[in-house]
């Protein structure tokens, strides 16, 4: 194993076969009766089940981020062909084929699916397999911990979803009915408690980049403060034992992001890239900076970003009421956020400048734009081709869980340290006290641009009311906004359905309001 858990691009054939002269295996493939023989192979499989990570996080850079209030896209009148399936996702006014036009971020749910599915695979196998118990305990502990993570993802975006719990070898069991949001949060804790003790502690960073009991425990104390019976006692144990392991804050929260700090003490979990030529990269930066003539000033690369849809800039903009939300002397402001001034000719910007948002100030004649900073590594040699790692769980956003739990207790008093610990290292004064609201919007600028912030608006029961000022915002500054945008309702705090999923398994029934 490589010291990080870069995933592999082999796709394993794991079909079952029969003994059978008109169904043999290919030689050259791999089967799950010939592949799952020793630890290697069940870790090689493992490995290949921690690449759908890459999807969620991709995905919820129009799912998550540019849902919520943070961010939003730049219009391009000029590119109304493509891309529009991920506007629609930030205008709530998406359906249930949304997600499967060919310019969409993608299956959120059948990505989840394909990550369940290959666990389940590995955990099958693994019943009669003949490894020693700590490999068992070792592969189990991972699976488990990744299929309550990729079922976390599904009952947080559409609600009680069908409960794939073992290998499909047959039609009948591929094709079940939705089990309710309880149900699935049941399942989730059940794996977590299941896996956490089997595996392992932080204790050496760099981190191989598997999953953790810190991971393991952050993603339960997730599920009892989200699901419909809040379980805060169980969540505040699992969130303090966090705070006992070998986590820390590192000093400066621009480092946090750093090439060099990738699965450093502040990591809980994150998914892992690495740049070259072998399709492990990550390309963030390319799309959050504006469409431009060229990127050399922003990225290293006389290159153009300005092509069509996704595969260009002008994704996930920070706007300009998060930007003024930050605190006077808040350092996560520059270390987050940029701004690029330049010229622009036919929607299309010719960087000239890049400043920091600090006290900024449009010149006249100068066309600026904000861009997501957090992510911004260059120079790069290679177009779409950057190597930093997304944060999923970090150690601030344990210390503001446990501050959130801690309130939701009624334990303000103990959640003032957690709290004002994060505050101290952005450079803040420290608060007096630790309310439901201070505490969300201290996540809120802790976690920016991490995909978080559109489940703790609907964690914390504040984002009908969140999403509708922001449209009132946005259709006042912006006239090609339609009346039937932003109408954010309960049933909109789901995502729907796709439409395909409905046509495969006619079992599935679609979420209220599509």
């Amino acid at each position: 194993m490589k010291n990080l858990i870069y995933i592999s691009i082999l796709t394993l054939t794991l079909a079952s076969c029969k003994k059978d002269t008109l169904n043999l295996v290919p030689q050259t493939q791999l089967s799950s009766g010939s592949f799952y023989k020793d630890a290697a192979q069940f870790n090689q499989a493992l490995t290949g089940a921690y690449v759908n990570l890459r999807g969620i996080a991709f995905m919820g850079i129009y799912m998550d981020e540019m849902r919520s209030d943070n961010t939003f896209f730049t219009y391009y009148s000029a590119d109304r062909g493509t891309g529009t399936s991920a506007e629609a996702m930030a205008e709530f006014i998406d359906n249930n084929i949304s997600s499967q036009e060919p310019n969409s971020p993608g299956n959120r749910y059948g990505n989840a699916y394909s990550g369940i599915a290959a666990v389940n695979a590995i955990l099958t196998q693994l019943k009669t397999s003949n490894l020693s118990q700590t490999d068992k305990d070792q592969i189990s502990g991972e699976a488990l911990f990744l299929r309550a993570f990729y079922y976390y993802d599904l009952v947080t975006h559409y609600g009680g979803v069908p409960l794939q719990l073992v290998q499909v070898t047959d039609v009948a069991g591929a094709f079940l009915p939705r089990s309710s949001a309880d149900e699935v949060y049941k399942q989730i804790i059940n794996d977590l408690t299941t896996a956490t003790p089997l595996l392992p502690v932080a204790k050496t960073f760099p981190q191989t980049g598997r999953a953790t009991q810190g991971a393991a425990k952050m993603l339960l104390a997730y599920a009892y403060m989200s699901e419909p019976t809040r379980e805060y006692a169980k969540a505040e144990t699992a969130l303090s034992d966090i705070t006992k392991m070998n986590y820390a804050l590192l000093p400066d929260y621009a480092s946090v992001f750093d090439l060099s700090n990738k699965n450093s003490r502040e990591s809980i979990f994150e998914v892992q890239y690495k740049m070259g030529n072998d399709g492990q990269q990550s390309d963030f930066s390319w799309r959050f900076i504006p469409k431009t003539s060229s990127a050399q000033l922003l990225i290293g690369i006389d290159v153009s970003n300005g092509g069509g849809g996704l595969g260009s800039g002008g994704w996930n903009v920070p706007t300009q009421e998060m930007v003024d939300s930050y605190e006077t002397g808040d350092k996560r402001l520059p270390a987050s956020i940029g701004v690029v001034e330049g010229t622009l000719a036919s929607e299309i910007l010719t960087p000239k400048a890049v400043k920091s948002p600090v006290g900024y100030t449009p010149s006249a004649g100068v066309t600026s734009y904000y861009f997501i900073k957090k992510y911004l590594h260059p120079p790069y040699q290679v177009q779409w081709n950057t190597d930093d790692n997304f944060p999923v769980y970090r150690y601030s956003g344990a210390l503001l869980l446990l501050a959130e739990c801690l309130v939701a207790e009624g334990k303000a008093a103990q959640a003032l340290p957690y709290l004002n610990q994060v505050r101290s290292r952005a450079g803040l004064s420290a608060l007096a006290t630790a309310t439901k609201e201070n505490v969300a919007n201290e996540m809120r600028h802790e976690l920016a641009f991490e995909n978080h912030r559109w489940t703790d608006l609907i964690r914390n029961g504040m984002a009908v009311d969140v999403l509708k000022a922001k449209g009132q915002r946005l259709k006042a500054l912006n006239g090609w906004l339609l009346p039937s945008t932003f109408n954010v309702t309960q049933d909109r705090l789901l995502y729907a359905i796709p439409f395909r999923e409905l046509q495969i398994n006619t079992k599935l029934t679609q979420n209220p309001g599509y």
